[in-house]
């Protein structure tokens, strides 16, 4: 198909959580919307969870239905409970919510994606006056990433593991079978809804990050010190994408980015979902008004923020695996508003700073030195410290 005029306000090149999302807010502010997915109508099957505070007052109430945990619990090297509901999304109610209303859907595979054109594998065009482009993270040699290996077992089955709380966000205790100086990985343990619970063994970043067979073994160790039956048979998941974007990404006639491959993961968790649904109204609103969308959906005090994130996964990349659980004492043993600063707070470098700042204070030395040489790289001489742009 071509035209000299756009044929669309809008297409929307994948409908991943973030695309659909953003079609589904784009159509019901009156735009005029075309999507382009491979397999439009295929389930998702990752596990999406967010911080219930985080999540949009637009969406669904139906599509946090999956599990909420009111006070979930890490250990480090002694337990946290934190007072912060966590929800496990339900993927089929959340697609469910955001419907696509009357864009036009594709079904095909992107071969180039500019600004104002897709084209299509197939040979096929569409042209718009703005193209968005929420493929996901785009994975690329270098990159810091997640990885994790996790099965679906009973909630009478996961007791041993859960015992009288709901959920572990995170648990570095040392039963995994992993030596005191390879990466360290940590056991996720949430229920998923309907008698299922989730037990992943996460390797939070690394370059690469660990292997599905690592991650597989040091789990099979975990729950069998733990006595949790593991059916030979069972559901499994297995997680890999990066939490980092590509330089490349952004670049100067490039097509706009949404969601994971725009940069909103947090490098320090890998949660992205709750982050593009919070940010998707301000980029239609930009796009309506025939605004810059990138500038709109990266500000300066987000740019800073994401500044800030690098240098604590940069921290994260150069700490010592022993001293992994004593920098997540640090951290978990901040006030609240501090934990939600840092793991929240996409356009507010002050709280960001701040809480970084505070981990710092309350760390032992050996964290404090490595935090310290993470931070090295943002100091320019001539300006002053200040964070550096991906």
């Amino acid at each position: 198909m071509t035209t000299r005029e756009p044929v669309a306000d809008l297409a929307v090149v994948g409908l991943g959580p973030a695309g659909r999302a953003l079609a589904h807010r784009a159509t019901a502010a009156g735009l005029d919307v075309v999507a382009v997915d491979p397999h439009p109508d295929r389930r998702w099957t990752p596990t999406y969870a967010a911080w219930c505070d985080e999540l949009p007052g637009w969406l669904d109430g139906h599509a946090v239905a999956g599990a909420r945990v009111d006070r979930p619990r890490v250990w480090t090297t002694r337990e946290h409970v934190l007072a912060r509901p966590y929800c496990v999304l339900d993927n089929d109610a959340l697609r469910a919510a955001l419907d696509l209303g009357s864009a036009r859907v594709l079904t095909g595979a992107a071969a180039d994606v500019e600004p104002d054109r897709v084209i299509l594998r197939d040979g096929g065009r569409l042209r718009a006056r703005q193209v968005i482009d929420a493929r996901g993270a785009q994975p690329a040699r270098g990159l810091a990433e997640q990885t994790a290996y996790g099965v679906v077992v009973s909630g009478e089955a996961a007791i041993p593991i859960v015992g009288d709380g709901e959920a572990w966000f995170m648990d570095w205790r040392a039963d995994n079978g992993a030596a005191p100086d390879e990466t360290p990985s940590f056991l996720y343990a949430v229920p998923l809804g309907r008698d299922r619970v989730l037990l992943e063994e996460t390797c939070l970043v690394g370059r690469p990050g660990l292997s599905q067979e690592v991650l597989r073994t040091r789990l099979e160790t975990r729950l069998r010190g733990r006595r949790v039956p593991m059916a030979a048979n069972g559901e499994r998941e297995r997680v890999r994408f990066p939490v980092q974007v590509a330089r490349a990404a952004g670049a100067a006639g490039a097509a706009a980015t949404f969601g994971a491959r725009a940069g909103l993961t947090h490098p320090g968790t890998g949660y992205s979902v709750a982050a593009s649904l919070s940010a998707v109204d301000g980029l239609v609103g930009a796009i309506l008004d025939d605004d810059d969308p990138t500038a709109a959906l990266w500000p300066a005090s987000a740019r800073a923020v994401r500044g800030l994130r690098e240098v604590g996964l940069r921290a994260l990349l150069r700490l010592p695996p022993p001293l992994t659980a004593e920098f997540f004492e640090s951290f978990f043993d901040l006030p609240a508003g501090r934990q939600r600063a840092y793991l929240s707070a996409r356009a507010d470098p002050v709280a960001v700073g701040l809480a970084m700042a505070a981990v710092f204070r309350r760390a032992p030395n050996p964290v404090r030195r490595t935090l310290a040489r993470a931070a090295l790289p943002t100091i320019n001489p001539r300006r002053g410290s200040r964070p550096r742009p991906l």
